[in-house]
């Protein structure tokens, strides 16, 4: 897991991969599980100690500019949820975080729970379903529901492939060969 891509990432890797399949039903789940725990493992460290940090090193030369550019996004995220969510802030995070797109993960959307105050409870769980969202979002897209293009091979045309390359008679290729360099 890298911070923007998070789960947005993992799945269809993973779908790449082989490991997302309907054929296997509880590899599909097992794969789900470990990724949403890999997602939300960071979260209860951002949610108390990353803007702690942030404000500590966003003076520090060298890293002071990245420091300055990540509370400031956490609190762009806050903001915005905050003027738009009203009363509303904990749906408002849930759907934050469920948009499967890159910058609006369960880590950006903690860091702007924890910028807002909002509680450690509350938020753990928005960011949770939000997760849960953004991972059904991504397995559906994954798997072509939503029309994605699928660049891998299935098992049985890779396994044809294979078989046509491994029929072709090694004589005919040198036969071929010696035609093409009398050209």
């Amino acid at each position: 897991m890298v911070p923007l891509i998070e789960l947005r990432g993992a799945i269809p890797v993973a779908t790449g991969m082989g490991l997302i399949s309907s054929d296997n039903i509880p590899q599909l789940v097992l794969t789900f599980v470990v990724i949403i725990v890999g997602n939300m493992l960071p979260v209860p460290i951002i949610y108390f100690f990353a803007r702690k940090v942030l404000e500590w090193g966003k003076d520090k030369k060298g890293i002071g500019k990245f420091f300055t550019w990540c509370l400031e996004k956490g609190h762009k995220g806050g903001e915005k949820l905050q003027s738009k969510a009203g009363r509303g802030l904990f749906v408002a995070l849930m759907l934050f975080v469920g948009i499967p797109v890159p910058g609006t993960g369960a880590w950006t959307g903690t860091l702007a729970a924890s910028i807002l105050d909002m509680g450690f409870k509350k938020s753990v769980l928005a960011v949770l379903l939000g997760v849960l969202i953004a991972g059904v979002i991504m397995g559906l897209a994954s798997a072509g529901v939503f029309g994605a293009i699928h660049f891998g091979l299935d098992a049985a045309t890779a396994n044809s492939a294979i078989d046509a390359v491994n029929a072709i008679d090694p004589a005919t290729l040198d036969a071929a060969s010696a035609v093409e360099s009398a050209r």
